[in-house]
């Protein structure tokens, strides 16, 4: 849907009524990914592409009837037609299901509010309930900014918390996904399946100090889907041959870089240095920034010299409280690969509001730690 947010902005600021066709489910080697999507409105004109071509024409006439009938939303699925090369199929070989539904703009602001954002190039994402009851089927729920505040409705409270939850984790990691909720009294009795498009850059991950265990941390970081950045004032070891999974590789002085690159709340600083004339001016700097992890690499009388050096630079001690030192969970880790994971560990945990315990010691709920998220007209209303 996102992939063409500016027309469907347009068209929702018009009140203009269209059927959207969305990709929610491929399998095999279909050309295009779960949540690409293609519109038509009622003079015909269309926007996007589901299959790169070879099976528009369909989705064409079906999103014209859906349109016309104004009724229930519609499902199809294509895959190859192996006895007509010319027949409505996936000539690559794969199959796509697709969901058609009629969108009234009118009905449905919160819809418009999320594509603005999307336009904007701002976080944001949209959750449709792609698969469960009938009447269900199409509702969809405007998640804005961190995920804290959602608009709309997927049927009920239960529904539309535990979905903004889950989407407010996707937000972080810049993931379109498709989720299963509900069948449990913990969220909601309905069983739904609910694609959640988002619109995010990939949370940054800068990692100070060209070492090994950077180089297993960069690793990880990508597998999270992060933005990977190494850092390092000594060109010899900051090449982009010894961290290959790193999106960028830059040779300068820690604190320098840090002060000139764009940071958020996702953004997660792991400094790896162990050196002083790097970690103070570095951490210093990093501690006062509105991004969501640093954490600092050393042993814990490295850690106390390290506080009585950032306390003589000035550091206020609410700055202090921030830091992650020593970093990474507890999880007795030695090699470079288990301390990288220790400390993306610690990182999903401090985003996701986990307690790093044991699940099977926790006693709570699986998802209980995850951060609430508030209706928007709940805090209209309050």
């Amino acid at each position: 849907m996102l992939n063409i947010a500016d027309t469907l902005h347009a068209w929702c600021r018009e009140a203009r009524p269209f059927a959207l066709a969305t990709v929610v489910q491929v399998s095999g080697s279909a050309p295009l990914p779960p949540g690409t999507a293609l519109a038509v409105d009622a003079e015909g004109t269309v926007v996007g592409s589901i299959s790169g071509g070879c099976v528009e024409g369909a989705v064409y006439d079906l999103c014209r009837q859906v349109l016309e009938d104004g009724g229930a939303p519609a499902r199809a699925r294509f895959g190859y037609s192996d006895d007509d090369a010319f027949a409505v199929g996936l000539t690559c070989g794969g199959e796509i299901d697709v969901l058609v539904q009629r969108v009234e703009p009118v009905d449905q602001p919160h819809l418009a509010a999320a594509l603005e954002e999307a336009v904007r190039g701002r976080p944001a994402a949209v959750a449709q309930i792609v698969d469960g009851p009938e009447e269900l089927l199409g509702r969809t729920l405007g998640i804005l900014g961190d995920g804290s505040g959602y608009d709309g409705s997927l049927g009920g409270v239960r529904e539309d918390r535990a979905i903004a939850v889950q989407a407010a984790a996707l937000l972080r990691a810049g993931r379109t996904r498709r989720v299963d909720i509900g069948g449990d009294a913990e969220t909601c009795p309905e069983r739904l399946s609910v694609l959640v498009h988002v619109n995010a850059p990939r949370p940054r991950m800068l990692v100070f100090g060209a070492v090994d265990f950077a180089a297993a941390l960069s690793q990880a970081g990508r597998f999270l889907g992060c933005q990977v950045t190494v850092c390092d004032a000594r060109p010899v070891f900051a090449t982009t041959a010894r961290f290959p999974y790193a999106d960028e590789v830059v040779v300068d002085w820690p604190h320098r870089y840090l002060e000139r690159t764009e940071v958020d709340a996702r953004t997660a600083i792991c400094v790896l240095t162990h050196d002083a004339k790097f970690d103070i001016p570095l951490l210093r700097l990093a501690l006062g920034l509105p991004v969501g992890y640093v954490g600092a690499m050393g042993s814990r009388r490295t850690h106390d010299e390290r506080l009585r050096l950032l306390r003589e630079a000035g550091t206020p001690e609410e700055h202090l409280s921030r830091l992650r030192s020593p970093i990474g969970l507890d999880l007795g880790a030695h090699t470079p690969e288990e301390t990288a994971i220790s400390i993306t560990a610690e990182i999903i945990a401090h985003a996701n509001g986990g307690t790093g315990l044991p699940l099977s010691l926790s006693g709570a709920p699986i998802h209980s730690h995850l951060p609430a998220a508030t209706s928007l007209a709940a805090h209209r209303a309050a």
